[in-house]
């Protein structure tokens, strides 16, 4: 499924027009992106829990060349499955 897809779906649900099917999700993502610059985490109860986590430098190695080259510190998004999404999937 892709964006598109997403909110054909989410229309059809809804009863709702595309337009502000598509607004909706375009707000949804801007917020939980916002939350997350600011260093915040998101908690949908029973769907999950984005967090941002920070991966230190390290070192590393080109597989290519065998080189070794630094990699440099950066935020990784983490989500968390609730246990009412991991049940429905499994």
């Amino acid at each position: 499924m892709n964006k598109s897809d997403l909110i054909d779906a989410m229309a059809a649900d809804a009863g709702i027009s595309k337009v502000a099917a598509k607004a909706a999700l375009e707000s949804l993502t801007k917020n939980v992106t916002d939350t997350l610059k600011k260093g915040g985490k998101v908690a949908l109860v029973g769907w999950g829990t984005w967090s941002v986590s920070k991966r230190a430098a390290r070192t590393g190695r080109n597989p290519q060349t065998g080189k070794t080259i630094q990699i440099a510190a950066k935020n990784v998004v983490k989500f968390k499955a609730g246990a009412g999404f991991s049940d429905a999937v499994n």
